[in-house]
């Protein structure tokens, strides 16, 4: 059993989501105007920094009380949006352009932006796609296609969300496959079932009807910014955007790979898939990475409830539904390392692989 995580805070939830998520920016900007070991600066934040206060801190949010309101939490997920945006083309200038960064200040610009991208643009981005207003859903689409994972706006919602934790949704891990297998798999097969999803939806639309296909604005939205990223720094800057990019579709890909990992629903007797349960995803109680990804670490709620606010997503107990070992970015390093986390997660797993 996971160890005791009080239910408390030491900031009001909106607080700590706006400071948690939004300080790499201007932590990130005043490296790339001091340079030196400011650079590291983000990078620092977004790994020992978080590290520390989810291990050494055993805090929990509790849980919102039903029907709760969060005014500013879509002006949240908007300022995240439109902050990512803005501070792609300085990435690729900081890793590819004249930016005067050495080779280590570089590297650090690399990670500490592709982390961002990774662990706070994609959970927004995440947000935004599940929204009524076609503004937000646009914007997060945007967000990813930027990422060169435009396809995952259609695929989330049109195939994940509908097969979880069953064989046909390439996003959920098998019991020992390792993150390696499962990241080409995954990649490659939720844009095609994504492709495939859309395109039936256009058929039920009367097909032209429908308006522009969702995959052409995904692709022309990455080729204007594969357009950007040549006039910021040319063939460099082409090879930055697309190895940013590719890194922070990754590590969404190393999350999905880590929140539903071996985890299965039952086939029905009548031949269909027995509904969600909080018992189909690994979720972490650590209370400053849930502030950072905008609770994504909540997930099980998240599956159950797809259009509840962020900030009011419930965490099961550990008896109710599994719970990761580890903070999730923590746990997807050591994803990284399969005989590890095959020997961590093995137990664990039997235990929720034989609940009813």
């Amino acid at each position: 059993m996971p160890r005791r995580f009080r239910r408390t805070l030491p900031l009001p939830p909106m607080l700590l989501f706006s400071l948690a998520a939004l300080a790499p920016l201007p932590i990130m900007a005043v490296g790339l105007w001091q340079g030196g070991w400011w650079i590291a600066g983000g990078l620092i934040y977004m790994t020992a920094f978080a590290a520390c206060l989810d291990h050494l801190i055993p805090l929990a949010a509790p849980d919102a009380p039903e029907g709760a309101e969060f005014p500013g939490s879509e002006a949240l997920l908007v300022a995240v949006g439109l902050g990512s945006l803005i501070a792609l083309p300085f990435a690729i200038w900081a890793v590819a352009g004249d930016s005067g960064l050495s080779a280590p200040g570089r590297a650090a610009a690399f990670l500490g932006f592709g982390m961002f991208f990774g662990q706070v643009t994609n959970p927004a981005a995440h947000e935004l796609i599940h929204r009524g207003d076609k503004r937000l859903f646009w914007l997060g689409a945007a967000a990813y296609a930027s990422l060169l994972n435009g396809h995952h706006a259609s695929a989330h919602r049109l195939v994940h969300h509908v097969h979880a934790a069953t064989d046909l949704d390439p996003n959920s891990a098998k019991g020992n496959e390792s993150f390696y297998r499962f990241l080409p798999k995954a990649y490659t097969l939720s844009f095609i079932q994504g492709l495939k999803s859309e395109n039936a939806l256009r058929a039920r639309r009367n097909g032209t009807d429908a308006g522009l296909h969702p995959y052409a604005a995904y692709l022309a939205m990455s080729a204007l910014w594969a357009l950007a990223a040549l006039g910021v720094a040319g063939l460099a800057g082409l090879a930055a955007w697309a190895a940013i990019g590719l890194y922070a579709t990754a590590q969404l890909m190393l999350s999905d790979y880590v929140q539903h990992y071996g985890l299965r629903r039952a086939r029905l007797s009548n031949g269909k898939w027995e509904a969600v349960a909080a018992r189909h995803s690994w979720n972490a109680p650590h209370w400053f990475s849930s502030g950072v990804m905008l609770n994504a670490p909540r997930h099980s709620d998240h599956h159950a409830h797809p259009a509840r606010p962020y900030p009011a997503l419930r965490l099961p107990e550990a008896d109710q539904a599994p719970w990761l070992p580890w903070s999730l970015p923590v746990a997807c390093m050591v994803a990284l390392v399969p005989p590890l986390w095959r020997r961590k997660m093995a137990p664990r797993l039997r235990l929720w692989q034989t609940q009813p």
